[in-house]
């Protein structure tokens, strides 16, 4: 894996959140979905992490998000942690990963991943964590990706053209969407492996 990405680990992360503005608007749920490298070379996701996040204070909450996530900021049984304990709850499994794979750290996978990256930055920033597994910057982006291999930036219709199935209901989840977005992102980096493969062969 190390040898693969140039020292970094593949990890997808989601996040729902309750708008688009990262500094002002607060962070709701997070998962993440770490990436490992088989003996052949072929990547496959790992389990799911995640966590419900509780609103920092002063956060804004835009109810027309949550109309489209579903979330309930004040349900007694979300277990909402906060935001620098949910952020370790994550971090600590991707920094294990990290080590057993022999890389320096971890590099953000997100469908538009801009955005997700943002969110994260701005909790570690708000927190004060010191052990951001996650490069501030760099990151892959799966609409990108999905453009490139299929024609499709939609989530939901890049994963179908992957051959994967898509449940509606099920998406706006963080740990739904971060799934389906390792699916897209392995099955991607597999077909460049294979076609690479095929290219090896047909040259000897």
């Amino acid at each position: 894996m190390a040898a693969r990405f140039r020292g970094f680990l593949p990890v997808v992360v989601d996040v729902e959140t309750g708008g688009f503005d990262c500094e002002r608007d607060a962070l709701l749920e997070i998962a993440v979905v770490v990436v490992r490298m088989d003996a052949d070379g072929i990547v496959h996701p790992e389990p799911a992490v995640s966590t419900h996040v509780q609103a920092f204070p002063g956060a804004h909450i835009d109810p027309r998000a949550l109309e489209i996530t579903g979330i309930d900021p004040d349900h007694p049984f979300r277990f909402a942690l906060p935001e620098r304990e949910a952020l370790e709850h994550v971090f600590k499994p991707v920094r294990a990963a990290i080590k057993a794979a022999g890389c320096q750290r971890a590099v953000l996978v997100g469908h538009n991943a801009a955005f997700d990256l943002s969110f994260l930055n701005a909790a570690v920033r708000r927190s004060g964590h010191k052990r951001n597994p996650f490069h501030p910057f760099s990151c892959f982006d799966t609409a990108t990706l999905g453009g490139l291999a299929y024609g499709q930036t939609v989530l939901s219709r890049a994963v179908q053209a992957a051959g994967f199935d898509w449940d509606a209901n099920e998406a706006h989840s963080a740990v739904y969407d971060a799934e389906r977005t390792a699916l897209l992102f392995c099955e991607i980096v597999n077909r460049w492996k294979r076609l690479e493969d095929c290219e090896k062969t047909q040259s000897r």
